[in-house]
């Protein structure tokens, strides 16, 4: 018996990443998955890794930022899989960064936009479609809207506000048999953060130090969390911010 069996779900942003790990996790634990992201040939490419394997997956483009294109994506769910039972928010994009007093308007609405109102528009009509039956649905914050993180401000404060966005949510549809969590990523391992140690040599050292475990995390591991948190051994916990950041928020 596989942890998620049965289960039909929702990953975005799960064309690369923590979100293909999330996506791959969920296939492996024996839900049935849509892929959703707005690069085809990384969504196809994790379409492809999970039948591989011999899981089952639907691709579908969506840009989390435009409403219509959730709402057909989860329109899509229903018609490929008859029904919703999990979903993991995993689309977000952090433009640029710097001290505040410069920092551009339009990239700071940007960084909100795509990391908090995305979140809660998937959110709004993934919630419509578990109203009837219940479900589960975890959204990725990051370590840094737990304490704040200099030169990082739009995309902190836009994380933050998914933690209380979940909190929120949790509180509202608990009743209604649905629970809702987010994970918190400390400093993983993805193509995003491999690039930024190229760019940024001087940086990688003390990131890779940024754990009490003295390393950093893998994609899997975020993965692994998020499929505990969508199953029902999961049943009694709702509301929670669950950091995987390897002990980074207590150093």
């Amino acid at each position: 018996m596989g942890l998620l069996d049965n289960k039909f779900g929702i990953v975005t942003g799960s064309g690369q990443g923590i979100g293909r790990a999330i996506a791959l996790a969920y296939a492996e634990a024996g839900a049935q998955v849509l892929v959703c992201d707005v690069n085809d040939d990384m969504g196809a490419e994790t379409v492809r890794l999970i039948t591989a394997g011999g899981g089952e997956a639907v691709y579908v483009h969506c840009d989390v930022s435009d409403e219509d294109s959730v709402r057909a994506m989860v329109d899509t769910a229903l018609q490929a899989f008859g029904r919703l039972d999990i979903a993991c928010n995993s689309a977000a994009l952090s433009r640029g960064s710097g001290p505040i007093h410069t920092f551009d308007r339009g990239i700071f609405d940007q960084t909100l936009q795509m990391c908090l109102t995305s979140t809660w528009l998937c959110m709004k009509y993934e919630i419509a479609a578990m109203l009837e039956h219940g479900g589960a649905i975890v959204n990725i914050s990051s370590n840094a809207s737990l304490r704040g993180q200099a030169f990082n401000t739009a995309y902190a404060s836009a994380k933050a506000g998914v933690n209380i966005l979940t909190k929120s949510s949790a509180a509202e549809y608990g009743a209604r048999g649905i629970r809702i969590n987010a994970v918190s990523p400390g400093v993983i391992r993805t193509p995003g953060l491999e690039k930024y140690f190229e760019e940024q040599p001087d940086k990688a050292d003390g990131l890779k130090k940024a754990a009490v475990l003295n390393r950093l995390g893998e994609p899997h591991e975020i993965a692994d969390a998020v499929c505990f948190l969508s199953s029902e051994r999961a049943s009694f916990i709702t509301g929670q911010i669950l950091s995987v950041d390897g002990g980074g928020a207590v150093r």
